[in-house]
């Protein structure tokens, strides 16, 4: 499963064209509340099966994954 935190600033915008370019099955979560909750003080992370990752290690793991059919 993957979630991407978002705000829709510009990062965050990056990272989204990123996982449709492959194809990624993935869920949008533009809730402040929730991203506070889980501790994030910035935007984009993303969580890929329990695993956070921040903008930087996010647009390396996409880009290390092959496109999804």
């Amino acid at each position: 499963m993957i979630i991407l935190y978002t705000t829709h600033c510009p990062q965050c915008e990056i990272l989204e064209k990123k996982l449709k370019a492959k194809n990624f099955q993935y869920q949008v979560c533009d809730d402040i509340d929730t991203m506070l909750m889980k501790g994030f003080r910035a935007a984009p992370n993303l969580e890929v099966d329990g695993t956070v990752y921040n903008f930087k290690d996010a647009v390396i793991w996409v880009n290390q994954q092959e496109a999804q059919a």
